[in-house]
């Protein structure tokens, strides 16, 4: 099995928009620099990053700024799954070809009820086709987005069939249940938690981080939470971690971790979603950041 080559807390990295709600890189750069100034990781197009409201050749070409600006490929897991076998092709190969870490691949989430064997499928002819050496490949199973969970036995197949490539998966099921059954199946597999608030029991069982959408507005914390969960201040940086968690998920989640980043950097560009998605509204914003204040948050510089 290969080894898994990543640790630590990623982000899904959040995207402006411009006034023309084109993506805009200037930004889209400065906040991945200061997210790895925070020592944490980048997962661009993610959930999070509206990922699936981008066409591919938007996601590529954010992908090339980040890199032809100097920004670490070995802290980047963008995300390369559509449901179209092709496009993920497309940006898979196009990811592993600019020296990205990994990809992070949702499934194919238009068709329901697939079988496992059609899920596998879809993932080997990803791999053959990609056909690189270089590709570590990270699942995504986000089931009640998706509508497409990636089972066990799916999981098991293909890291049999494929060893030296596929290197781990995120779980945003948010069912520990359902975490703690994969971290008993796969010991040793690069195996994320979406959530911060699973870092100290899910570490303790063998999972590497998080991948993590408040990770965009609390990296300081959360990056310090998986690397020192086990010592002194664990509990402590948990128990915080938590908090800020359960405020911001309370509200819809990409309009709340924009709106925190507008406000805190006075910057409304940063407030902006692509349609179908609308910004807070002003009485929501209120309330999110009185919460925040309440418990003391502040963006680190």
């Amino acid at each position: 099995m290969v080894d898994h080559e990543l640790t630590g807390a990623f982000a899904p990295v959040v995207t402006p928009f411009q006034a023309d709600m084109t993506p805009d890189a200037p930004r889209f750069l400065a906040h991945c620099e200061w997210l790895l100034s925070h020592d944490v990781g980048l997962a661009p197009f993610g959930t999070n990053s509206e990922a699936n409201s981008l066409d591919a050749g938007e996601r590529m070409a954010l992908l090339d700024h980040l890199v032809d600006n100097g920004l670490d490929v070995r802290r980047m897991l963008p995300g390369t799954g559509c449901c179209s076998l092709p496009e993920t092709v497309t940006l898979t190969r196009h990811a592993v070809e600019r020296g990205c870490a990994g990809v992070l691949m949702l499934p194919p989430f238009f068709y329901k009820g697939v079988t496992d064997d059609g899920l596998y499928d879809y993932y080997a002819r990803v791999i053959d086709q990609v056909n690189d050496a270089r590709l570590r490949l990270y699942l995504y199973h986000i089931p009640a987005l998706s509508g497409v969970p990636i089972t066990l036995p799916v999981i098991e197949r293909l890291r049999r069939n494929f060893p030296q490539t596929v290197a781990g998966i995120k779980d945003s099921s948010g069912d520990w249940n359902h975490l703690n059954a994969m971290l008993d199946a796969f010991p040793g597999f690069g195996i994320f938690p979406a959530s911060e608030s699973l870092v100290s029991r899910a570490s303790a069982k063998g999972a590497k981080g998080c991948i993590s959408a408040t990770v965009n507005i609390n990296a300081p914390m959360i990056g310090r939470l998986c690397r020192e969960w086990a010592g002194d201040s664990g509990a402590a940086l948990q128990a915080q971690a938590d908090v800020v968690r359960g405020i911001v998920q309370s509200f819809p989640m990409i309009p709340a971790l924009k709106a925190v980043l507008a406000s805190h950097r006075d910057d409304p560009t940063w407030a902006r979603v692509r349609a179908p998605l609308t910004p807070l509204t002003s009485d929501q914003h209120a309330r999110l950041h009185a919460q925040l204040a309440a418990c003391g948050f502040t963006l680190a510089g």
